[in-house]
């Protein structure tokens, strides 16, 4: 077998769902990593561009990238309307803090990562994604525990927190427990929201259903919004949306045209829109059925 055969028979095969998956073509592996907490492999693929790996899921990739990080950016930003200082916690990639400092309202934008590994792989091997938010002054980024820094925040410190996560397994786990969403309500200000991936409710209505009930417990606006990412297999992914004011989730579409404007996104997007917004909280009933009543 000739080394362009032999590369054309490389694939990887995702380990999310023990009956079920995906897998991809790989052309090279740039990166194999053994950091403290998770493998971390970034390969080029045949179709998605270059893709990022933890512990056997996969995490991002170049060719969709753009409606994860924009969903899990605009939305709550701009549900809020005026936020100035925003949480991150996790998105090592860069891809969501880029997207939060597009957001002209946006003073503060502080990123906890607590795997460094996975913010200089992707600084190196992913640098698109990023861009050129790791030098914006507005940004903090620490490498760090992302419980630790929600329970040593100030009081009302953030207009809005946008986690992304793993899945709540591994080094993800404490990311969905009461303690940690307990803290995120005391360190929102009054019209604070804090927005989650909660998986794809077709093979994880657990994830949806669970930490949606812990939310509400600290939260007293709770619900879900969708986003359809190829590689992210099943169907919807959800976003869970917990939010401190009434009427975040139902933003009337020329409110939300007039916000986008301002922040000076409207236009920029290759997935988000004020239409996709309005509608992405409009849950089919499969979905809807795992949110509190």
């Amino acid at each position: 077998m000739t080394a362009e055969a032999a590369r054309a028979d490389t694939w990887l095969n995702e380990t999310l769902y023990p009956d079920w998956g995906q897998r991809f073509r790989i052309v090279r592996e740039l990166a194999r990593v053994r950091s403290p907490f998770q493998d971390i492999v970034i390969f080029e693929s045949a179709s998605h561009g270059r893709v990022m790996v933890l512990d056997g899921v996969i995490q991002i990739t170049e060719a969709d990238e753009f409606v994860y990080q924009e969903m899990l950016a605009h939305v709550p930003l701009i549900a809020h309307g005026a936020a100035r200082s925003v949480l991150i916690i996790g998105a090592g990639d860069g891809g969501v803090l880029r997207r939060v400092l597009q957001h002209r309202s946006v003073t503060r934008a502080v990123m906890v990562e607590i795997d460094g590994d996975v913010i200089r792989l992707s600084q190196e091997f992913l640098p698109a994604i990023g861009g050129d938010a790791w030098r914006d002054p507005r940004a903090q980024v620490i490498v760090g525990d992302g419980i630790d820094y929600v329970k040593r925040a100030a009081d009302a410190s953030f207009d809005a927190i946008i986690v992304d996560s793993t899945d709540p397994i591994g080094v993800g786990e404490v990311l969905f427990t009461d303690e940690f969403y307990a803290n995120c309500a005391r360190i929102l200000t009054a019209r604070g929201l804090v927005v989650n991936q909660c998986g794809v409710p077709f093979m994880q209505a657990d994830e949806l259903r669970e930490t949606s009930a812990r939310r509400a417990r600290f939260f007293p606006h709770v619900g879900a919004y969708v986003a359809a990412v190829p590689t992210y297999v099943g169907g919807f992914m959800t976003l869970g949306f917990a939010a401190k004011a009434a009427g975040l989730d139902a933003v009337p579409l020329g409110e939300l045209r007039a916000r986008a404007e301002a922040a000076g996104i409207l236009g920029t997007t290759r997935y988000w829109t004020p239409q996709i917004q309005q509608g992405a909280f409009t849950l089919p009933p499969y979905i809807a059925a795992h949110l509190p009543r």
